[in-house]
């Protein structure tokens, strides 16, 4: 069977997207805490983010079987040395998490750089398997690298590290603290007291 077909991703992140902005207008009408106000707009942000993240990584999501398949075996599409063929294209992949490593401390509990690290090298495994997976099942043309990996990872830390930076500056850490949900690593005085 000879598929060649595109998954747009407006197909894909518009359902998606129509269900967030329906649950966050239900928790705003009944004024839940973490749901009103900063609240909602620093959510909708990382919402947003998110969809850019796949827009840029994974989407549109071409499926192609049979005489389209791209022919090359899985394992030729994975770079598994790292740092050997390091180019410029890493600073747009260290760019792209830099908004996720700084939104973790003002959105969740994840404090410490090993913790926000981890997340972010856990994001971009997520990333980089999906795209693994979506070659094998639909031949596509993504490849993975682990210098991908790592580049996300220090995009990561160099976020949640500005952040870090912010909170130990009055004027930014009262901004920040307004906007950071409650509970969050950001909303809690030992995080804006330590030193970066």
């Amino acid at each position: 069977m000879n598929v060649n077909l595109t998954i747009e991703a407006t197909h894909a992140l518009g359902p998606a997207l129509a269900v967030f902005l329906g649950v966050a207008a239900v928790r705003l009408r009944r004024e839940r805490p973490g749901w009103t106000g900063r609240h909602l707009v620093l959510r909708t942000a990382a919402c947003l983010y998110a969809a850019a993240v796949l827009l840029i990584t994974v989407l549109p999501l071409r499926v192609t079987w049979g005489e389209y398949a791209n022919q090359m075996p899985w394992w030729n599409q994975v770079n598994y040395v790292p740092l050997v063929t390091v180019d410029v294209t890493a600073v747009p992949n260290v760019l792209m998490f830099v908004p996720l490593g700084m939104l973790l401390p003002l959105l969740t509990r994840v404090s410490g750089t090993a913790r926000a690290a981890g997340v972010s090298a856990l994001a971009s495994l997520c990333i980089e398997a999906t795209q693994l997976l979506s070659y094998v099942l639909f031949h596509n043309g993504r490849s993975v690298d682990v210098n991908d990996l790592l580049a996300n990872t220090l995009g990561g830390l160099i976020g949640y590290l500005l952040v870090r930076l912010a909170l130990t500056r009055p004027p930014y850490r009262e901004s920040l603290r307004r906007f950071a949900l409650p509970r969050s690593a950001a909303s809690r005085p030992a995080v804006a007291a330590t030193a970066v």
